[in-house]
């Protein structure tokens, strides 16, 4: 796994890559997490796919410039950077924020997209859970107790990686970085439900949903089903909010096979 950076908008943008297929698949992370999330799946996707995995602008490791981390601003940030590293045609898959920016993306760019994975995506859900208010606090006040607190709520496992969770507390620490989270949640919070735009979607599509998901419950699935027009609708049994950690290789294979 090779780490990268990008430049968009004056803005440093640090980036995972493996793989050298012909075909590019862009991963998507969540509020708060950075491309380390998907670090289970990558070297899976990596045998088949050229598998890119931003810090998303606000997180991780890249730039947090004081803008409005609005939907709007996501979006064209993923057109930027897509651009930016001279990907034609690509697969994404986006996770909770990631899944509403990935949504969002398909929306003014279906052309480019040849398929589109969502994992329980944001962007329906108006009312914060008790998991995500946990998660919220975690990023505010970061110490390794109420993240291992936050993780563990999110999630269907017991044991929650440590790496993971000092992982996260550092990134809430660096500069910037509460700013971006909070500006985020109140652009997430002031955005439209993005019911209305997802007859816009026009690529096959598949949601993946954790059936405990108790960030973003799975009952809020069916917008998305009955929303996008070629839509697939798997139910990850056992997990959580995040199967691709909790179940890693179920999660490559159901995803490898709508992909292929």
């Amino acid at each position: 796994m090779v780490v990268k950076t990008a430049e968009i908008d004056n803005n440093k943008i640090r980036y995972l890559e493996e793989g050298s297929s012909e075909n590019t698949l862009l991963l998507l992370h969540g509020l708060g997490a950075s491309a380390e999330r998907w670090e289970h799946v990558i070297p899976l996707f990596a045998k088949e796919y050229r598998v890119i995995v931003p810090d998303l602008v606000g997180f991780g490791h890249s730039d947090k410039p004081m803008v409005d981390y609005t939907m709007e601003y996501f979006s064209e940030f993923t057109s930027k950077f897509v651009e930016s590293i001279g990907i034609k045609k690509l697969n994404i898959i986006g996770s909770s924020l990631g899944g509403q920016i990935a949504a969002e993306y398909a929306v003014n760019h279906n052309d480019k997209i040849r398929k589109l994975v969502l994992v329980s995506p944001s962007g329906v859900m108006k009312y914060a859970t008790p998991a995500l208010n946990s998660y919220i606090s975690a990023a505010l006040y970061p110490n390794n107790d109420a993240a291992l607190t936050a993780f563990q709520t999110m999630s269907c496992q017991d044991d929650i990686d440590e790496k993971m969770v000092s992982e996260f507390v550092e990134r809430m620490q660096l500069p910037n970085a509460k700013m971006a989270f909070m500006s985020t949640l109140l652009g997430l919070s002031n955005a439209k439900v993005i019911t209305e735009k997802l007859n816009m979607i026009t690529v096959p599509t598949m949601i993946v949903w954790g059936e405990n998901d108790p960030v973003i419950p799975i009952e809020y699935a069916q917008s998305f089903v009955s929303g996008i027009n070629d839509c697939r609708f798997y139910k990850m049994l056992g997990c959580g909010h995040t199967p691709y950690v909790e179940n890693s290789e179920k999660f490559f294979q159901i995803v490898v096979d709508f992909l292929d």
